[in-house]
């Protein structure tokens, strides 16, 4: 009986050039893509008001689903503001948090949630209460609108997926209050949309986008 000799598929010199070739251009086509539209309107800041009176950061609001975000969120924004404006005194969520619970505020906290929900307002006297015991005049709210994320095949052969496009979407909404006076002093929001072309399973995390639009928004506060 004659010797049958099984070669595999991926001997074939051609075949093996063909596959390297075509990942080549596809891994020469990998890019990240950033698109962002950003909004902002000073209202009532004057210069050099957030260096002078500080800013402080209170619970974030977000859309049904994505509450365990908000922590996360409102600890990105502070830790990006630190850095890029080193010149304003920034007082973090936990510490807001902390000071509002030490001066027995927790209940007329929550209450100011409550409302806030029902007329989009902050009542004036609990923001003057917030102010004194962090010892800021300003105060930061976060909305977050949506964050979505999710991966298409881009080039793939014999069940291989050689290249794929991770993407992701953020839509955030940023407002200063004075808590001298219970006004809306700046507000700004951004929708961004990042894509990023790999051969690793690793997503476009929530931290990522969301670190790129803090440092968008902080540039223009």
């Amino acid at each position: 009986m004659p010797h049958i000799i099984f070669k595999p598929v991926f001997s074939s010199p051609l075949l093996v050039s063909v596959l390297a070739l075509l990942f080549t251009v596809n891994a020469g086509c990998a890019r990240n893509e950033i698109h962002a539209s950003v909004k902002f309107d000073n209202i009532a800041l004057a210069a050099g008001d957030l260096e002078k009176y500080g800013l402080g950061f209170i619970t974030p609001s977000t859309v049904t689903g994505r509450e365990q975000d908000i922590q996360s969120l409102a600890f990105i924004f502070s830790r990006v503001l630190k850095e890029k404006r080193s010149d304003i005194r920034v007082i973090s969520l936990p510490e807001t948090l902390s000071a509002i619970n030490q001066e027995g505020l927790a209940d007329e906290y929550k209450q100011m949630y409550i409302d806030y929900r029902d007329t989009g307002i902050f009542k004036r006297s609990s923001l003057r209460k917030i102010g004194d015991v962090s010892g800021v005049r300003y105060l930061v709210q976060l909305k977050l609108s949506g964050f979505e994320q999710g991966s298409r095949g881009r080039f793939g052969m014999l069940g291989w997926r050689m290249i794929q496009t991770k993407h992701a979407n953020v839509r955030l909404f940023l407002q200063v209050w004075d808590s001298m006076n219970g006004a809306i002093v700046w507000e700004g929001t951004e929708e961004l949309n990042y894509s990023d072309d790999t051969s690793t399973e690793k997503p476009v995390t929530f931290q990522l986008v969301v670190e790129e639009v803090a440092r968008n928004l902080v540039e223009k506060l």
